[in-house]
């Protein structure tokens, strides 16, 4: 690895990302207070314009709270399909321009230029990228150039809306010295309010406390606070591959043809690596599955859908995809499920299709799973065939949901 003082690392990041694509598609929402999210008042906000902003809203609001702060906003129903669409179209820009480049989410990047050239060079390059990507697509972006992944960030969060920031190598503390504390991107609400609580609202004061006395009160993460907060960042920027994924499979003790109990597995397959994106706070933009018969022939098929992490949105695809692979009719031998082109991004994508009580049902179903195991909480359709009864994966309705008795 180059040594971490001479290098120069790109932040990028599309402003109000599904706004900005929503009012590629209709003029009429330019520079007026634009809410994306479920449309009812059960809803969501996933998405919110720099206009409606001023009213106090945010992403993760709940939708009727956000009309009433904001009675003028125009409430858009969110499209995934058209998002991840846009998305794809600025990652193969990038692709086809610099040689490294970490996808961290739908909608933002780390590019690392180190050794392409000098630093103004370097600048030069990103603000050349920055206007193809405005040029070619029509969306805002914004961008912050520094020696590490940290200062980067926040450089371009200090730039937005639809501007660039550069920092000068050998003066990201004094950039960072008069910022709030919540601007370090691993500070949350809880840990803002507990330096709040200490007195700590400026990044210049954890500049000038004891690493020490941060270790104390917040354990490990207090010297990766201090690090930030000081301009210290060694993470490398990791190459975006569309092969990154996670996938799991099944080999059977004996070949089966029994078309349900394959149907049932590769469900509770699925439901399964859901869970896990969620846990890692990813999501999805292609789903493949795999058969192998009896005579080790082995099939796959993939299809890439609009980026997800929900239960109800990946598993109609793997049952569609299943039921076109499963043509020979004849004993299988082993079954299996990739989920691919991982980005970062938890579950904000699904808001606008989510009303308030299907999020929070996730979160307990995660959080039930999390505290007694992956199969504490299961869906109907991947028991046992006998417990299946009429419920129709292809409808587009989530599942039933069974939980398993504990004493």
């Amino acid at each position: 690895m180059s040594d971490p003082a001479l290098r120069n690392i790109l932040h990028m990041d599309l402003d109000t990302f599904f706004v900005s694509c929503e009012r590629l598609l209709d003029d009429r929402l330019k520079e007026k207070p634009v809410l994306v999210g479920g449309t009812s008042d059960r809803g969501v906000v996933a998405a919110c314009s720099y206009e409606a902003r001023l009213f106090g809203v945010h992403s993760a609001m709940p939708m009727r709270l956000a009309k009433q702060l904001c009675p003028e906003a125009i409430v858009v129903r969110g499209n995934s399909a058209t998002y991840s669409k846009f998305s794809r179209m600025v990652t193969e820009i990038i692709q086809q321009t610099v040689p490294v480049f970490e996808k961290s989410s739908i909608d933002e990047f780390y590019i690392d230029l180190t050794g392409m050239d000098r630093f103004f060079g370097s600048q030069k390059l990103a603000g050349e990228l920055r206007q193809k990507i405005i040029k070619e697509t029509g969306l805002p972006i914004s961008f912050g150039l520094s020696a590490n992944k940290t200062v980067s960030k926040i450089a371009t969060g200090q730039a937005k809306p639809n501007n660039a920031l550069s920092i000068i190598q050998g003066q990201e503390k004094p950039f960072l010295a008069p910022l709030s504390v919540a601007k370090i991107p691993m500070v949350g609400k809880v840990t803002y309010k507990q330096l709040c609580d200490l007195g700590i609202k400026q990044i210049k004061t954890l500049q000038e406390m004891p690493v020490e006395f941060l270790v104390k009160v917040f354990g490990k993460n207090g010297q990766h606070i201090w690090q930030k907060a000081n301009g210290i960042d060694r993470s490398p920027v990791l190459p975006y591959t569309e092969r990154q994924s996670i996938s799991t499979e099944r080999t059977f003790n004996q070949d089966t043809t029994d078309h349900n109990k394959l149907k049932g597995i590769m469900v509770a397959m699925a439901e399964n690596l859901a869970f896990q994106l969620r846990r890692g706070h990813k999501l999805t933009g292609c789903v493949a599955i795999k058969i192998r018969y009896s005579d080790f022939q082995t099939y796959t098929q993939q299809q890439k859908i609009t980026y997800s992490a929900a239960d109800h949105n990946i598993i109609p695809i793997v049952t569609q995809l299943y039921e076109k692979l499963y043509q020979r009719r004849m004993l299988v031998r082993l079954i299996g499920i990739r989920l691919s082109d991982l980005v970062s991004g938890g579950h904000q994508i699904d808001l606008f299709d989510d009303a308030e009580k299907t999020i929070k049902l996730y979160q307990a179903m995660d959080l039930m799973r999390e505290r007694y195991g992956d199969r504490a909480v299961i869906r109907a359709v991947s028991m046992d065939a006998k417990t299946i009864g009429r419920y129709n994966p292809f409808s587009g309705e989530p599942p039933p949901l069974l939980a398993n008795r504990r004493q």
